[in-house]
């Protein structure tokens, strides 16, 4: 997994240096799944099903979200313009184990408080790592993760959370990034997951587009959002999906 994690964690440091005004999101698909083939890997969203027979299978390698998507966006032929912000989420398999991460790119210059919710989005999943302490508890991640964003006056999406991931993509556990009531299984060390809170400037609310697959804010605000696949051990959560 950490061979898998190392992978993905390439694939966005290759982006750093793509995003840019004028891009085409199909562009940067291509990018990343060239990649990906190259080092032996299988990418893991192109072709996946969803949640029924019926649901569309999604078209591209990334997901794409720009602005007031919130996740699940489609890499097709838009182009990015300046100030935009897009979050880039990538999965991939290698060697029968998943990595899967998330990272919010601003695009040329972006807005002050574009900036500020970016960079909210990566301190809130610095805080959601944090709390995966070994004995602590699943729901403490989403306790520590509402209790900074109400503190920094944005939302967290409530019903999108992460998930376990091994040698599928989507296993046991499922990850809140809000309160719970209870405080959840306790962590032991070897359990791997992810943790992607999407941060909204706005309210949490969202609606899904008639695509099948893209979801927005209810209210048209910025939304942005940052993952790592990360494992438990004795010493503290480690980051997988980095280089």
């Amino acid at each position: 997994m950490r061979d898998s994690g190392r992978m993905v964690a390439e694939c966005f440091a290759i982006l750093e240096e793509k995003i840019q005004p004028g891009v085409a999101l199909l562009v940067l698909d291509k990018i990343v799944e060239d990649h990906i083939v190259a080092q032996g890997a299988q990418p893991l969203y192109k072709g996946y099903q969803g949640s029924s027979a019926e649901h569309p299978p999604f078209p591209g390698v990334i997901c794409a979200s720009v602005n007031h998507e919130v996740c699940h966006g489609l890499p097709d032929g838009r182009i990015l313009q300046e100030g935009d912000v897009i979050g880039i989420d990538i999965g991939l398999k290698y060697r029968g184990y998943c990595g899967d991460a998330c990272y919010t790119f601003g695009v040329g210059q972006v807005s002050p408080a574009a900036q500020r919710l970016m960079d909210i989005g990566k301190s809130a999943l610095a805080v959601g790592i944090e709390a995966a302490q070994v004995n602590a508890h699943l729901y403490d991640i989403g306790r520590a993760i509402n209790d900074f964003t109400d503190a920094q006056g944005v939302s967290v999406v409530h019903e999108w959370g992460g998930h376990g991931i091994g040698r599928v993509l989507h296993e046991p556990l499922s990850v809140s990034h809000i309160r719970q009531a209870a405080r959840g299984p306790q962590l032991r060390p070897g359990m791997t997951f992810t943790i992607e809170p999407m941060i909204n400037a706005g309210t949490h609310e969202w609606y899904m587009l008639n695509d099948g697959w893209t979801v927005v804010t209810a209210d048209g605000s910025l939304s942005v959002q940052y993952e790592h696949t990360i494992a438990i051990t004795p010493n503290g959560p480690e980051i997988l999906t980095k280089l």
